[in-house]
């Protein structure tokens, strides 16, 4: 939205998204959206980290953005992370090993055989198994 920068934002709870695995909850995504632009908030909650996320409040996103959970099918831990997704772009992902890898994005979506990524806007109120 071009109006969001200048908008005095009103945040209500818009939903959840709950992140599965073998069929048990690991994690979730809250989804915040303000009641006069209508701009999305997401915050990622992964059960058993304790790590902080690096994005404290209510993160937002650019009007060319849009909100999405990468899933890494190699790593055993921390398989999922909230992300901002940019179409035609590359997007860089700390990988196993503490590599960082370069995953492209088309029509918002990771293009890649060990990524792939769900969109947020599809899955508001749903679980997703990964």
């Amino acid at each position: 939205m071009d109006n969001q920068a200048s908008c005095n934002h009103q945040t209500v709870y818009f939903g959840v998204i709950n992140i599965n695995m073998n069929k048990k909850t690991i994690g979730s995504i809250d989804v915040w959206r303000c009641g006069s632009c209508k701009t999305k908030f997401c915050e990622e909650k992964q059960l058993g980290i304790e790590s902080i996320s690096d994005t404290v409040g209510m993160p937002t996103i650019k009007a060319n953005e849009k909100w999405g959970i990468l899933i890494c099918k190699l790593a055993s831990k921390n398989k999922w992370k909230l992300i901002k997704l940019k179409n035609n772009s590359i997007l860089k992902h700390e990988c196993i090993g503490d590599k960082i890898i370069p995953l492209s994005i088309e029509d918002y979506g990771v293009v890649d055989q060990n990524h792939y990524s769900v969109m947020i806007e599809d899955n508001i109120n749903k679980a997703v198994e990964i």
